[in-house]
């Protein structure tokens, strides 16, 4: 259970809200000041020392990743309906691509994910960013079966896709592509790879 201490007065039931409210505590700290946060600033924020929030969460990182995925779900809410109705695999990736870039800079949680500024070892890569590449990409309107995607292929394509944000988001070029100009490059290298997946 959480220690009966801090928490502006109101201590949690349980380890499951404690949980919850550092997360959420780190969300807000997020929206109003970005990635740079610490665990004192949460623990801060809250009320109780810092070694409270290390009872749930072992470092920094571990905090950011589960803010950033509690906070993406606002972003999957939109890119679903801007996508409503592309039942093609490459389109639907492509444009999923260049709406999660737009969006980024304007989505802090998101912009941490895609930076991999929130872990120093798996980045992109981690358990979290993966759960979250494979809820945005099962909200296309595309049937994965009906073109050859089975599970394993995927969650290949989620990597892909990932790491194909993640070096637009660190690097988008000097200039950067417009959007017709990186729809374009999208659809000819992106598009083919997709396009090569054997069909049942």
């Amino acid at each position: 259970m959480a220690r009966r201490r801090g928490w502006g007065g109101s201590p949690p039931d349980s380890d499951e809200e404690a949980s919850r409210r550092i997360v959420s505590a780190a969300v807000e700290l997020i929206n109003r000041n970005g990635a740079a946060i610490s665990i004192a600033d949460v623990a801060e924020s809250l009320g109780v020392i810092r070694q409270t929030v290390y009872r749930y969460f072992p470092n920094t990182d571990a905090l950011l990743r589960a803010a950033a995925i509690a906070s993406v779900g606002g972003f999957l809410d939109r890119l679903t309906h801007h996508l409503r109705g592309i039942e093609d695999p490459r389109e639907a990736v492509v444009e999923g691509v260049i709406y999660t870039l737009n969006e980024a800079p304007r989505t802090p949680h998101l912009g941490i994910m895609l930076s991999g500024s929130h872990s120093h070892t798996e980045g992109i890569t981690s358990d979290e960013a993966r759960v979250f590449g494979m809820s945005m990409i099962r909200r296309f309107d595309v049937d994965w079966d009906r073109h050859g995607y089975d599970e394993p292929a995927l969650r290949e394509l989620v990597e892909y896709q990932l790491r194909t944000m993640q070096s637009f988001f660190i690097s988008p070029g000097d200039p950067p592509r417009s959007d017709d100009e990186l729809r374009r490059y999208l659809h000819r290298w992106m598009g083919a790879a997709i396009s090569a997946q054997p069909k049942p």
